[in-house]
């Protein structure tokens, strides 16, 4: 009698435990939804907030027969923002531009880029002075980014479709 009533006792408590654990997997599920629904809304939010280049055609690769480079001549010295030490950084740089040929736009653009150079110079330096030193070393991809950003809608047009770095040092 013994053995059939510990038998029974631990049918109930299996059952017990089986009920138990299919209440805690319903609720940790729609809390898992819930969390999953957060994050996808957050993620949304940042996708938004991501500025690509004008560039439309992202993607989109330039034969290097249909390339012409434009190198900026001087070497920029370029203050940097004062990081958390209080004391001045530079960043030395030597900045190239990639531009299509094929763009229905390069002949008549490609002219100005040399008259312009001035406010392109003034471009890369006010985007680098606004990161610090560390910053500005840990997102330079980023800074490029931004740079040509600003130079294609200064241009309003996506001819120079890459800027690049030929040296770049931090001080």
């Amino acid at each position: 009698m013994k053995k059939n009533l510990l038998s029974v006792i631990i049918l109930a408590l299996l059952i017990v435990n089986i009920a138990l654990t299919g209440v805690m997997m319903f609720s940790t599920i729609s809390a898992n939804k819930k969390t999953v629904a957060l994050v996808d809304q957050i993620a949304s939010i940042l996708n938004m907030e991501v500025k690509a280049p004008l560039n439309a055609e992202i993607g989109k690769e330039v034969s290097i027969l249909d390339t012409d480079t434009y190198n900026i001549a001087d070497e920029m010295v370029i203050t940097l923002k004062k990081g958390e030490d209080g004391a001045e950084h530079y960043a030395i740089v030597s900045i190239s531009m990639s531009m299509d040929k094929t763009n229905e736009k390069y002949a008549e653009l490609q002219p100005l880029v040399a008259a312009n150079e001035s406010k392109i110079k003034s471009v890369i330096n006010d985007t680098f002075g606004k990161y610090t030193k560390e910053e500005a070393s840990a997102n330079q991809k980023a800074i490029a980014d931004e740079i040509l950003t600003q130079i294609q809608t200064m241009f309003d047009s996506t001819f120079i479709y890459e800027v690049y770095y030929r040296d770049i040092k931090f001080q």
